[in-house]
C-alpha cells in the first residue's frame, strides 16, 4: 500500500525478532530503513535480505544502553539518508530479576537498554525533526509486564514502566512540533529472543512454543509480523492525530478476572 513511502526509519534492536519484522514490513511499505544492535552479523544479513529484495537499508553497530552510541547511531542515519521521519525502539533486555535478588548491576542493565537507550534516541531524533521544523513518528515497543508482570521480572518491569511514561510525556512536550509519540505494549511473543530466554531461565524444551500457544485464547503466541503491520500503522499517517497513547497489543485483557 505504500503506508510508509519515502520515509526514513530507524528501527532500533532491528537486527532480529520483532524490530526485523518492523524493519521488512516499513521496506515492504516503501520506506528507506536503518536497523541497529549489538551484533553485526545477523544486523549485516537482515540488510542484505531487504537490499536483495529490492530495498535500502543500512545496518548501524551501536551498543543502545551507552547514550552516546545511541545518540551516534542517529546522527550515522542523518548522515547517510538527510533526516529520520520515523524511529522505532523495539531493543529490549528480558533476564530475569526479583525483587529481593536483582543485583545493582543487573538493574542499570535493563534501565540501560529498555529505557535509558531509547530516551536518548528519542531526544535526538526529535531534535532532528525540531530543527528541520518537520512531522515526524516514533513507536516504542514496550511490554503488558509494564502493568504489574510476574515477580521475577522486577527490573524489567521497572525500566519499562518508565519508558510508558516517557512515551506520554514526550508525545505532551512535542505534540505542537507535530510529532506524534505512541507506545505499544506487547504481550508473549514468538521470538528468537524468547526463544533463548525459555530454554535458559525456565528449562523450555523445543516444544515450548505450542506448550504455551495451547494454554492462550487465541491458541497461538503473538506473531512479530502481526506486530510489525500494526507499528507500521501508528508510523503512517493512516493512523491520524493519535499521539501520546500506549495500546495494549495482547490477548489477554487487563482487568477482566474469571
Amino acid at each position: 500500500m505504500g503506508l510508509l513511502d519515502d520515509k526514513v526509519v530507524l528501527v532500533n534492536g532491528g537486527s532480529q525478532g520483532v524490530g526485523a519484522a518492523i524493519a521488512r514490513a516499513a521496506v515492504r511499505e516503501g520506506a528507506v530503513v536503518a536497523v541497529t544492535g549489538r551484533r553485526p552479523e545477523p544486523g549485516e544479513a537482515l540488510v542484505k535480505e531487504l537490499t536483495a529484495a529490492g530495498g535500502k537499508a543500512l545496518y548501524v553497530r551501536a551498543d543502545l544502553s551507552d547514550a552516546e552510541q545511541a545518540k551516534a547511531s542517529v546522527a550515522r542515519v542523518v548522515q547517510t539518508y538527510g533526516r529520520v521521519d520515523c524511529l522505532v525502539n523495539s531493543a529490549g533486555l528480558t533476564s530475569r530479576g526479583t525483587l529481593l535478588d536483582t543485583t545493582p548491576e543487573l538493574f542499570d542493565q535493563h534501565i540501560g537498554i529498555n529505557l535509558k537507550g531509547p530516551f536518548f534516541a528519542m531526544q535526538a531524533v526529535v531534535a532532528d525533526m525540531v530543527g528541520r521544523e518537520a512531522p515526524g513518528t516514533i513507536v516504542n515497543i514496550i511490554t503488558s509486564s509494564a502493568h504489574g508482570g510476574q515477580p521475577f521480572l522486577a527490573p524489567y518491569v521497572a525500566a519499562k514502566a518508565g519508558l510508558i511514561g516517557l512515551t506520554r510525556n514526550a508525545a505532551h512536550a512535542h505534540r505542537w512540533d507535530r510529532v506524534r509519540i505512541n507506545g505499544l505494549n506487547i504481550g508473549w511473543t514468538a521470538t528468537e529472543g524468547e526463544d533463548a530466554t525459555q530454554k535458559a531461565f525456565h528449562g523450555a524444551g523445543d516444544d515450548w512454543r505450542e506448550e504455551a500457544a495451547a494454554k492462550l485464547p487465541m491458541g497461538k503466541l503473538g506473531q512479530p509480523d502481526e506486530i510489525a503491520d500494526f507499528v507500521v500503522f501508528l508510523l503512517s499517517d493512516r493512523s491520524g492525530v493519535v499521539t501520546g497513547s500506549v495500546i495494549d497489543w495482547d490477548q489477554n485483557v487487563l482487568g477482566g478476572l474469571d
